[in-house]
């Protein structure tokens, strides 16, 4: 054992050779929303405008319309395994390519062939309007991390009746021990000269569709 480890170790052992118990943590924070779920949902659409995101408010009946508008000419999507094929714009022009991690038949794409897509559309967990994030989860509509980071163009769908307004109401819809990607608008760094560059690492665009439950 090195010398420095062996320092290290014994002042670990001279830290806690009282046996110190943990403070108790303080809950007096607001754990539950105050305001109507219109304005929560107003709340999360000025956040994720500020982080750069577009959004849209759209029905059963008009998502894969506004799906199709916003892939524009781009035809090869990767989608989660399970992702509600309704939504979907029919056309022979899409290249509809399924990531079935996890599923009994098909294989995991490489990360080649997720960079070499257009764009990805998922659906979401769950969103806090407080600080503008879309919480992801593995849910097999939401697929693997990978998808949603590789891809330049991001399509993510937020049912309206999955947005909450704080971020304790968030945690305790999540499981804890699931992948979980927190989303808040396109991916950006401000690392050079405080120039916002953005798709760094995360999708350049993102696009959130608000799903009329």
């Amino acid at each position: 054992m090195s010398d420095t480890k062996t320092e290290i170790l014994a002042g670990l052992r001279s830290a806690l050779a009282d046996h110190p118990a943990a403070p108790e943590v303080p809950r007096e924070y607001r754990r539950s929303s105050e305001i109507s779920a219109a304005d929560t949902l107003d709340m999360l659409e000025d956040r994720l405008i500020d982080y750069k995101a577009n959004v849209y408010r759209e029905t059963t009946g008009s998502i894969a319309g506004r799906i199709a508008e916003l892939l524009g000419e781009s035809t090869r999507v990767v989608l989660p395994p399970e992702l509600d094929g309704q939504w979907l714009p029919e056309g022979e022009q899409y290249q509809w390519i399924v990531d079935t991690r996890g599923s009994e038949e098909g294989e995991t794409l490489t990360a080649e062939e997720l960079n070499n897509a257009d764009a990805v559309v998922t659906s979401s967990t769950v969103s806090c309007a407080e600080t503008g994030t879309i919480f992801l989860s593995g849910q097999k509509d939401e697929g693997r991390r990978a998808i949603t980071l590789v891809p330049d163009h991001h399509i993510c769908v937020v049912r309206t009746d999955t947005v909450v307004e704080l971020i304790p109401e968030s945690l305790e819809r999540l499981d804890p021990v699931a992948p979980i990607t927190m989303i808040s608008g396109p991916s950006a760094t401000s690392d050079i000269e405080l120039v916002r560059v953005e798709g760094v690492h995360g999708p350049r665009t993102l696009d959130v569709i608000f799903l009329q439950s």
